[in-house]
């Protein structure tokens, strides 16, 4: 029963660790993206989404920790992984709708500024 256990913590932990990722990326990339181009791709302001990501990167931080604490011992921590999985889910679905929604839409309106035109710097 413990090998059963075992297994099915370490693919929580994968998947949390998976989820915590994908907060982090997006909220990387909210913070590069300009204010501005969140209002004229008609999104939500980027406090907003800055907002949501973070309470996203730190649920989901939360959750694979839990999951790291009860894959290394075997229990020491599940409820907590229990109790944050339906933030997990939730931060889970705020990183991909960023993703997918608002990363294409206010892509190419800010970043590193670069002057180049459509085929490099020169």
């Amino acid at each position: 029963m413990n090998l059963i256990n075992g297994v099915f913590n370490f693919l929580f932990l994968v998947l949390a660790a998976i989820i915590f990722g994908m907060s982090v990326y997006a909220l990387v990339h909210a913070i590069r993206v300009p204010t501005p181009a969140f209002v004229s791709a008609g999104k939500l302001q980027k406090n907003i989404w800055l907002l949501i990501l973070v309470l996203a990167t730190l649920f989901s931080g939360a959750g694979a920790w839990s999951y790291f604490n009860a894959f290394m011992f075997f229990g020491g921590a599940q409820f907590i992984g229990i109790g944050l999985g339906i933030f997990s889910i939730i931060a889970v679905i705020a990183a991909t709708v960023y993703i997918v929604d608002v990363k294409p839409a206010v892509k190419g309106m800010g970043g590193r500024g670069n002057s180049g035109g459509p085929y490099g710097p020169w």
